[in-house]
């Protein structure tokens, strides 16, 4: 028998275990990937719902100081609609891309939560641009504004299948019995 032959099953063991170590390698890196895209695609989607709440929340805000000054909230820096009007149509301007940024990134869920905390909101702004001063019905805005807000992030734990968190209920020192 020549040696060729004799070394053929030990080079044949070589060249399988090289293709499966590539094969190993190729799987490996493609899996990597996969999780890196995976983890890029998850902050981005974070960051969009992050944006979309910080832009709601500045037309709420502005809101409560508009009510405040009407007397049907105890915000303690109240603000004439006159005053707020220009910041009101510059946060309703900003909460326009984090919308769409919202609707290209956010599960539908989510979307559906973040559009009924957005109508919500119209509310409370068509509420203060009446100069309605009727504290009952404000406070049921208020509340259904806190619920709204609850579902939407509600709905962002549950897609990022992040822990429960707290629900940011409290009241004001002033408004505690």
């Amino acid at each position: 028998m020549s040696a060729f032959m004799q070394q053929l099953p030990a080079l044949i063991g070589v060249v399988i275990g090289a293709l499966g170590s590539y094969l190993a390698v190729v799987r490996g890196d493609q899996a990597r990937f996969r999780r890196e895209q995976a983890v890029r695609w998850e902050e981005r989607r974070l960051a969009a719902y992050v944006d979309y709440a910080r832009a709601l929340k500045r037309s709420v805000t502005l809101t409560y100081q508009v009510a405040s000054h009407l007397g049907d909230d105890p915000h303690p820096h109240p603000l004439p609609l006159q005053e707020a009007e220009p910041q009101l149509a510059e946060a309703m301007t900003a909460r326009d891309p984090a919308w769409e940024a919202l609707l290209l990134l956010g599960s539908p869920d989510v979307v559906e939560k973040a559009r009924a905390w957005v109508l919500t909101l119209i509310d409370m702004e068509q509420y203060v641009r009446q100069d309605t001063r009727d504290p009952a019905a404000w406070h049921a805005l208020l509340e259904q504004q806190r619920d709204r807000r609850d579902g939407y992030y509600t709905a962002v734990r549950d897609d990022l299948a992040l822990p429960p968190g707290h629900s940011a209920r409290w009241a004001p020192p002033m408004l505690r019995t």
